[in-house]
């Protein structure tokens, strides 16, 4: 198992180490979200995938975990997940008879795919109040507002 997901994680050239046996953690770049670190842990029956989301919001949780619980209706391979203290994953297990490069490819497309596309949303739901602070703190020292452009449409006074 441990030679068809190096292979596949050289094949999609994710950068990627093995702290363990049987145990990766690959690095997803993105656009929005700018790397989803992702492991993938060989278990005695199935391959586990986990990467990190985003950490518990703010505010606003009633629409935040609605948002997550109707993503999860359409999703392939992994799901929204919470951890104990609300932080929220993307995870998944694979029976090891299912693996094979082609599925690695497509699961890692699929924890890129939602993390990356949902990843200013969940913000702007579950941390709008943030985000309009952090806006208003770098406006008045003159700050770069760079990173904060897919926010703008709300947390922008002038807009």
């Amino acid at each position: 198992m441990r030679e068809v997901i190096e292979a596949a994680l050289k094949s999609a050239e994710v950068s990627y180490e093995e702290p363990r046996p049987g145990a990766f953690l690959a690095k997803l770049p993105g656009q929005h979200k700018l790397a989803t670190m992702t492991w993938l842990i060989v278990g005695d029956r199935v391959l586990h995938v986990e990467a990190f989301f985003c950490r518990q919001p703010d505010e606003n949780h009633a629409e935040f975990y609605r948002w997550l619980l109707t993503k999860n209706g359409s999703t392939y391979g992994v799901h929204f997940a919470l951890d104990p203290v609300g932080d929220v994953y993307l995870i998944g297990r694979v029976p090891l008879a299912a693996v094979s490069e082609e599925e690695i490819d497509r699961l890692l497309g699929c924890v890129l795919t939602y993390s990356d596309e949902g990843f200013d949303r969940a913000l702007e739901l579950g941390f709008a109040s943030s985000i309009r602070r952090e806006w208003e703190w770098r406006a008045k020292r003159g700050e770069s507002l760079a990173n904060l452009q897919a926010f703008a449409r709300f947390a922008d006074p002038e807009r």
